[in-house]
């Protein structure tokens, strides 16, 4: 049974940061992970989406106001080739972390991990165990180690409805895997993961259809943004459904059929693909929580601020921890963990995590929305800007959406910013430093931005807390 300081469950962002920084700081550091290093952020999430999108976003543009840029000529698009880019993307950033891996001597293994004892691990089907026979029997091997951190990550969610098994209903693993786009899909879910894929495919030009059943898409975000994105759905020709339950996916002609239940009335929504986007759960049910003794409430691993559980030298990261399901996220936590792991004194904040959707506009927010600030009885002054009164939105045609400002009404402290804009995922990180530096939003009124950019919008919205913007009637 070989000995590490550190063992590390989940090659993702949590996983693969957090044995680093343990390698960083001295630790004997084995990383376990059964597929690719990276997680699903960089081989089925954030990465090839985001990939994918950009081109979508380019053809939309050039498509729709090409002339009027002095573009001419016809266009059109590979679909094959965007997903062979997609790949490309991936590959790269991928050989980039596993030279991290080897260059800080971490162990990696490559198997499925499972406590035995507290301090102990069986992994299956591990590369220094010989991997599988031929003959398909798998070998185990034991690890020992001082501290553990799980970061299995999540996977996608599934309505369980009859017809969900149907060959033409994907989850988002399945959708980005596609080498061929359909003309139609009918999306499950309304949330950031929904709504990215119907701007990709509505970019392209094909016909979507969403069922959500809250009232709303983007549940959690500001109303502003959420009733914003909505409209321009709508304007492009998204068919959105809210308050509709699932009932049912049958077969059809063209792929399948969608039976929803909508203001009481029984309602049909087919295409030639059904997107599952309707959350995720945790990858935890193979990990024999119980041979360590680590609590856990639907998978979700319990943790505290440290990101310690329940148990002595055993910690978690990432979306498995059901915290924030966010990358960026993950990788603070693990920070958090390898650093009080070595020692030091690392808690988590959750005040000031920025969330991005990389739709078009983009949507950026960071802080609490207004509805949260006026429930906590807190007094706000909020300020924005369009950015159709923003040069260089103009310039880029991206007029449709604005920067919103909350503040306390006494103090002048940022309580929360919501963007929808070109670049807004790009802005999103100024106002998050200046909340962490607990800057006020007269402060924030008072850095000089550059011209002409889109982030002199957070400047005008912060002068517009208090009725002094210049560019706004």
């Amino acid at each position: 049974m070989e000995q590490f300081d550190v063992a590390v469950i989940g090659g993702g962002p949590g996983g693969y940061i957090a044995a680093i920084r343990c390698a960083q700081l001295g630790k004997r550091t084995a990383l376990i992970e059964s597929r690719d290093l990276g997680g699903t952020c960089l081989n089925r999430g954030c990465i090839p989406t985001k990939a994918l999108l950009h081109t979508a976003e380019l053809y939309d543009e050039v498509k729709n106001h090409g002339r009027e840029l002095g573009l001419t000529g016809e266009l059109g698009f590979d679909y094959g080739v965007l997903a062979g880019r997609k790949d490309s993307v991936v590959t790269k950033l991928r050989r980039g972390i596993e030279g991290l891996v080897r260059g800080r001597k971490i162990t990696l293994v490559k198997g499925s991990a499972a406590f035995t004892s507290p301090g102990t691990l069986a992994v299956t089907d591990c590369a220094e165990a010989g991997g599988a026979k031929s003959g398909g029997e798998r070998r185990v091997a034991e690890y020992r180690a001082a501290d553990i951190i799980i970061a299995t990550g999540s996977e996608p969610a599934s309505v369980p409805v009859p017809g969900a098994e149907l060959p033409a209903v994907l989850n988002s693993d399945g959708v980005l895997s596609l080498t061929a786009i359909p003309d139609s899909a009918v999306i499950i879910g309304g949330g950031v993961i929904g709504i990215e894929f119907a701007t990709l495919f509505n970019s392209l030009g094909k016909k979507i259809t969403i069922i959500e059943m809250l009232p709303g898409i983007l549940n959690g975000m500001d109303q502003s943004v959420c009733a914003g994105m909505t409209k321009i759905l709508a304007k492009r020709g998204v068919e959105i459904h809210t308050g509709a339950k699932l009932l049912e996916i049958k077969p059809s002609e063209t792929g399948a059929a969608c039976i929803y239940e909508e203001g009481g009335a029984r309602r049909e929504a087919s295409g030639a693909l059904v997107i599952m986007a309707a959350g995720r759960r945790p990858v935890s049910r193979n990990l024999n929580l119980a041979a360590a003794g680590v609590a856990e409430t639907r998978g979700f691993i319990t943790v505290d601020e440290r990101m310690a559980t329940n148990v002595p030298g055993i910690w978690a990261a990432g979306d498995v921890t059901g915290k924030i399901q966010l990358a960026h996220a993950a990788s603070a936590q693990a920070l958090a963990a390898a650093a009080n792991i070595a020692g030091q004194n690392a808690r988590m904040s959750y005040d000031i995590i920025p969330a991005c959707v990389y739709t078009n506009p983009e949507i950026a927010s960071v802080g609490m929305t207004e509805t949260q600030v006026k429930e906590a009885g807190l007094p706000c002054k909020t300020g924005n800007f369009p950015a159709a009164g923003n040069g260089r939105s103009l310039i880029m045609n991206s007029t449709g959406g604005f920067v919103k400002l909350i503040s306390h009404g006494e103090t002048g402290e940022i309580l929360g910013a919501h963007i929808m804009a070109s670049r807004a995922t790009d802005m999103i990180g100024e106002i998050a430093l200046a909340m962490k530096a607990e800057a006020t939003v007269e402060e924030l009124a008072a850095v000089i931005h550059p011209h002409p950019t889109v982030n002199e919008m957070i400047m005008e919205a912060a002068h517009d807390v208090e009725g002094l913007c210049c560019h706004k009637g």
